[in-house]
Formats: structure tokens, C-alpha cells, sequence
């Protein structure tokens, strides 16, 4: 039976970012590293040239380019599926000529609305992630106040996100909604929209999830008042993943496709019907 959800295998090609930033910097070793996530398992090849951890700042559209670029063209001309994580227009239409097939826009076409133009033109599939502000300032917008809380909120401006996201000339059928863990939210943020997944699901679009080592899991995971390191949250996340799976996400954004990838292959076993000997 077909595996379920796709995996997103990431390829930050950033100095800075949260997880592995500058490990792949170098486009060689970027490409490189796409190689061996495929090889693991990965559906899917996210790459993105800007760091958004919190705090983080925005390299210039020129860096950003020179960065995914070269990347992007040579895992697509070797039969890759290459999604582009990237907020600008610019770099959405540079990348879709390059091959790519997915603009992943973690500001849901709220940064720059042209890029919504530019998916709507190329036919690409256009991942839209709930976000309120920029990386730098963005924890200064983790307020949930309002009737049902960060549940509600995120579900109605990813709403008024989707109906955007058609009127420029989106097909319904290119659409793909995320939650947004982490940006813009806190801890107890994250974990809510976790155990209320069908909420967004009721929006009637798939849903890609990225957990993948972030720093709720390392809050969750504290010894001694310190968060767990970044590069030992993995197990959690596979625990993550068969949850995950078993909400029927469209897609999952992971850095250690092997360990995602033996964890769905396990949940895929286990749907299967029983057989009597």
C-alpha cells in the first residue's frame, strides 16, 4: 500500500539556520545532501536559502537566489521533487523555472503577496503556512486571546488565506495548508494545535506539518531547566510521526527522513487487514 504522508526532506542551504545551518551551504554540498534524503526515503526535497528561526534575519534577495538556485536545478534534473522554501516572488519564479514543482511560502503569501501571482502562473503546488510576522519580531505576536483560543485563530486567518490564495488564480487542487508550528506561537501554542488537527482539517485542504526538532520538543524534553539540544529531539519526533500519520496528514517537513520514514513504514504495516494463516 502507498505510503502516507509524504515526506519533505529538508535542505536549508543558510549559514543560520536553527537545526543544521551551514552544513550545506556550499552548493556541492547541498545537492549532495538532497542525494542522500531521497535515498532515505524522502518524497520530497524542500529547499530554502533564508533562515526563520526567531530571531533570524533576511538575506538579500540576490543571496537568497545564488543560494537555491544552483541547487534547485541540479536535484530537479536529476528526476527530484523539489519544492522552494522562500517568501519572495522572485525567488518563487526563479526557482519554478529551475524546476521546481512546490513554492512553500511560510508567510501564506502575507510578505509578499506577488508570489501568489507567480504559483498561480507556473501551476505549482502552493503551501500555505498561518504566520503573523517576520522571524525577528514574530514572538512579539504569540497572543491567542480570542473564543477558541490559538485553535480558532490559526484556522480563521488560514481562511482568509486560502480565499487570497484563490482569487489570485489558484487552482483549489494546488492547495496545501500549515499550521505554522513555532512561528509566532509558543510551546503551549503548539501542542494545542497538535491534539486539534481536524479543526484545520475542516478548512477541506491537506495539511503539511513541520515539527521536526523544534524547540517545543526541546522544552518538553528539559533536563535540569536547559532545553534538550536541537540534535537530540529525534526520538520524540518519530513518536510525533505515527501520531501524525494517524491524523492523515497530506505531508510531514523532516530532517531525519530515515527515522520518519521507518516510522510510517511501521503505521503502514499495521493498517494493513489481517491475514489468517
Amino acid at each position: 500500500m502507498p505510503r502516507s504522508p509524504l515526506l519533505m526532506g529538508v535542505v536549508n542551504v543558510t549559514p543560520d539556520s536553527f537545526s543544521d545551518g551551514g552544513r550545506w551551504l556550499e552548493p556541492e554540498a547541498a545537492v549532495r545532501h538532497g542525494r542522500e534524503l531521497l535515498a532515505a526515503g524522502a518524497d520530497i526535497l524542500d529547499i530554502g536559502g533564508e533562515s526563520t528561526r526567531p530571531g533570524a534575519t533576511r538575506p538579500l534577495v540576490g543571496e537568497e537566489l545564488g543560494r537555491v538556485i544552483p541547487v534547485i536545478s541540479a536535484l530537479a534534473a536529476e528526476g527530484a521533487v523539489v519544492s522552494v522554501d522562500t517568501m519572495r516572488a522572485e525567488v518563487a519564479e526563479a526557482a519554478v523555472g529551475a524546476g521546481a514543482t512546490i513554492v512553500n511560502d511560510v508567510s501564506g503569501g502575507l510578505a509578499d503577496p506577488g508570489i501568489l501571482d507567480v504559483v498561480a502562473a507556473s501551476g505549482a503546488t502552493y503551501v500555505a503556512m498561518h504566520w503573523r510576522a517576520h522571524a525577528d519580531h514574530m514572538r512579539d505576536f504569540a497572543v491567542y486571546d480570542g473564543p477558541g483560543g490559538v485553535v480558532a485563530a490559526v484556522r480563521d486567518e488560514l481562511a482568509v488565506r486560502v480565499d487570497a490564495i484563490l482569487a489570485a488564480g489558484v487552482a483549489p487542487a494546488k492547495i496545501v495548508l500549515d499550521p505554522g508550528l513555532g512561528f509566532a506561537k509558543r510551546p503551549e501554542h503548539n501542542w494545542e494545535l497538535l491534539r486539534h488537527l481536524d479543526v484545520l482539517q475542516g478548512l477541506g485542504r491537506p495539511l503539511l506539518v513541520g515539527a521536526s526538532r523544534k524547540s517545543f520538543l526541546g522544552s518538553l524534553l528539559a533536563s535540569g531547566g536547559a532545553a534538550r539540544p536541537v540534535g537530540e529531539r529525534e526520538h520524540a519526533n518519530t513518536a510525533l510521526t505515527v501520531h501524525l500519520a494517524q491524523q492523515g496528514v497530506w505531508g510531514l517537513r523532516v530532517h531525519d527522513v530515515r527515522a520518519a520514514s521507518d516510522a510510517l513504514q511501521v503505521v503502514a504495516r499495521l493498517s494493513e487487514p489481517t491475514t489468517e494463516e
